[in-house]
């Protein structure tokens, strides 16, 4: 009988081994999916030199995975979470600052060359007074709308960061619920690749969010922390990200009751990339507008107040500035007429003394945050090179990291991933395997009714 045996195990080993290839045909296209695949072994004979064997059996489902390739998808994750979150922002002050119908350089071209007009014609010109108000009033509200998508985009970015910390917190705990689905499944010697899957689409949607380290366990769990060290997922305990603030947001961890703060500029992946650029280049990029603002203000005001006006007068400041980021940061000083601009420096009608000091300051030097001293005619030049430095640099990171991510992608496909011609041939190879050994045990049946009718 040891015939009819070997065939059986072998036609029911051929079936599990078609229902593996089956399953990873039927899940050609499921995104993260992780082929598998019967691993077959003979089985030995109890005893005896003339015994063959006692067929076959399969003695595990195989999962096709490779730890390195997994840990280089999500380390690519991060890195291109980080660049692409950051794009967007650069790309739109550049459009805006770049504009030259909107920037600061034309604002600041177009009050300066009111200016000489009024010193090339007749400084009692009220027509031609006129022109430098209005064109202070435009200079105004050039920088007063930057300030506002200033604003705007830190008001996104702290929004944006609000929702990834809930998505976060979200895929946090399912990665910790799945920590014990699989221990428990392993422990019981059932099936848990389907679940495995999963927990590692949770980790590379939280890879994609923040960088993290995960580290394989012996129960089949994996353990996830923060490149800084702090934990996110220890088996199936999930620790909790938190943040407070509006206008100055303040984040932390708390796992297993301690609490922890965290520096989300390195926290890497989409939080981390937001940060960084909030730090690195927004709120620099605006005090540098303000800076700017300021000086332009106080430079004219403070020129102004030491001529005289028509009528003898000492002038009065044609600027308000505000700090603390307004959307009225700079504006015309209320009240303030044509007739109170001091161009005279002597207190004589139609001498520009001090209207030829007003048109210098063109020429001079102005402190901006991550600047240094510049001109005040080429201040607005060296902020937007700066941010298009910034741009090319983040869009060369992206592309390197979308490369990266790309070239994972492919190889974690070529272990892990179904190949349909691959699974095709394995279909006919275990089909007839399954044919053969049922044409065995059609053979012992015969040899088995054979010996019956032999002995009558």
């Amino acid at each position: 009988m040891s015939i009819l045996n070997n065939a059986l195990s072998g036609a029911v080993a051929s079936q599990v081994a078609l229902s593996a290839s089956s399953q990873n045909i039927a899940n050609l296209q499921t995104k993260g999916y992780t082929r598998q695949s019967a691993l077959l072994s003979a089985v030995a004979p109890a005893a005896g030199a003339a015994q063959a064997g006692n067929g076959v059996r399969v003695s595990q489902l195989l999962r096709f995975s490779d730890g390195y390739k997994t840990q280089q998808l999500w380390r690519s994750a991060s890195d291109l979470g980080a660049h692409s979150q950051t794009q967007p922002y650069l790309t739109q002050l550049e459009k805006v600052m770049g504009d030259d119908t909107a920037s600061l350089s034309s604002g600041v071209d177009a009050f300066f060359a009111s200016l000489n007009a009024v010193a090339g014609v007749d400084p009692t010109s009220t027509p031609l007074r006129q022109q430098v108000v209005t064109a202070a009033g435009l200079l105004s509200q050039r920088f007063n709308s930057l300030n506002n998508v200033f604003n705007a985009q830190l008001q996104s970015v702290r929004q944006q960061r609000s929702a990834l910390v809930d998505a976060a917190n979200s895929t946090i705990a399912s990665i910790a619920s799945l920590n014990a689905q699989i221990a428990n499944a392993t422990a019981t010697g059932s099936n848990a690749s389907a679940l495995v899957d999963a927990r590692d689409q949770a980790i590379d949607s939280l890879a994609s969010q923040m960088g993290v380290e995960v580290s394989d366990q012996p129960d089949g769990t994996r353990n996830v922390s923060l490149k800084s060290g702090q934990s996110l997922v220890l088996g199936g305990v999930a620790g909790k990200l938190s943040v407070t603030g509006a206008a100055t947001q303040t984040f932390s961890l708390t796992f297993a009751g301690s609490k922890f703060d965290l520096d989300t500029t390195r926290a890497g992946g989409q939080l981390g990339g937001l940060s960084a650029y909030e730090q690195d280049t927004l709120l620099p990029l605006q005090q540098g507008v303000a800076d700017m603002a300021q000086q332009i203000a106080d430079k004219v005001n403070t020129q102004l107040a030491a001529g005289f006006t028509m009528d003898n007068t000492p002038g009065k400041p044609l600027f308000s500035y505000t700090a603390g980021g307004t959307s009225d940061m700079l504006q015309v000083a209320d009240g303030f007429q044509t007739s109170d601009l001091a161009f005279s420096g002597d207190g004589t009608p139609g001498d520009t003394g001090n209207l030829q000091q007003l048109v210098d300051i063109k020429s001079q030097t102005i402190t901006l945050t991550k600047i240094g001293t510049v001109m005040v005619g080429d201040a607005d030049t060296q902020l937007v090179g700066r941010l298009a430095v910034d741009s090319q640099q983040n869009k060369g990171a992206l592309t390197t990291a979308q490369t990266m991510r790309d070239q994972a992608e492919a190889d974690w496909q070529s272990t892990s991933g179904v190949n349909q011609d691959e699974e095709a041939v394995h279909l006919v190879e275990y089909q007839n395997m399954y044919q053969a050994n049922m044409k065995v045990m059609s053979v012992a049946n015969a040899l088995f009714d054979a010996t019956l009718q032999m002995m009558g």
